[in-house]
């Protein structure tokens, strides 16, 4: 039996325009990525994920990132990878596990000065347009800050749509570590950018990936496993032109508009080597 599975990465408001771009265009040449039956949203794949499964037509969710008056809200802030690369390297180095790791970057992102968690939920309710999670298989990951462990939030976890989308977008040392019980949770980037790993038991599976991290394998040691799973994948990159609209700071609102436009240009040229997988 068929079963498909869109894993949409982490990539910044950057991201969310180029996914949303993507998503609108292959929807316009014929390929409707909606039909999948499990979507993982990571980061900035979860505000697509949770923004495409709403029930508001792609059309309008397109118009919302390229039309300036009918975008949300954002607060500035800067990605600087590499600034980002060294930390998370100077965590690795005194990490002896990836579980290590990721409670270093949690202890990190707890300290960081930023703003309230109150303001950033604020900016992530004000992206969805509706709070209440789609009755589908919709799962967003984050990580506990205190211990380093992945939660996958979905339909069933008893945690608001709201809190699980902000608790995946919380960059550590830009974003506050959102509260969620008794725990706090951070990026769920930090386990993975992408988390394709939990397509597992899809027979097609789609990846959106917008960054590329280098030296970084975790996206081709899941796909392989995919495969050898027997699952038919294929991953989604940013071109050159989706690149340059996109900029350097992934963070950066403004780029918004160019980003979903080239993702968008890119969606319809890429429809036809795709049609194949989707079905």
């Amino acid at each position: 039996m068929t079963r498909r599975g869109l894993v949409l990465g982490g990539g910044g408001v950057a991201g969310i325009a180029w996914e949303t771009g993507i998503i609108a265009g292959l929807a316009q040449a014929g390929v409707d990525l909606l039909r999948a039956d499990l979507i993982v949203g990571t980061s900035a794949g979860s505000t697509v994920a949770a923004q495409i499964t709403s029930g508001l037509p792609l059309d309008e969710l397109f118009r919302r990132q390229v039309d300036p008056a009918a975008q949300a809200p954002e607060l500035a802030a800067v990605l600087d990878g590499d600034a980002l690369l060294e930390l998370f390297g100077n965590a690795g180095e005194q990490a002896s596990d990836a579980g290590e790791l990721r409670r270093r970057i949690g202890a990190l992102a707890l300290e960081a000065p930023t703003v309230t968690e109150a303001e950033r939920r604020a900016v992530i309710a004000a992206r969805l347009p509706s709070h209440t999670w789609p009755g589908r298989d919709l799962r967003v990951v984050a990580v506990d800050a205190y211990s380093g462990q992945e939660r996958v939030f979905d339909k069933d976890s008893g945690i608001a749509l709201v809190d699980a989308v902000a608790a995946s977008c919380a960059v550590p040392g830009t974003w506050p570590p959102l509260t969620i019980g008794e725990s706090r949770y951070i990026d769920g980037g930090i386990r993975s950018a992408e988390n394709a790993d939990l397509a597992a038991g899809c027979t097609h599976v789609l990846v959106l990936q917008v960054m590329e991290i280098p030296g970084n394998t975790d996206l081709d040691d899941q796909v392989s496993a995919l495969r050898a799973e027997g699952a038919e994948v294929e991953i989604v990159r940013p071109d050159e032109a989706s690149l340059e609209a996109m900029g350097p700071n992934l963070l950066d609102p403004a780029v918004r508009e160019p980003a979903a436009k080239a993702g968008h240009e890119q969606g319809v040229r890429a429809a036809a080597a795709l049609a194949a997988l989707w079905g």
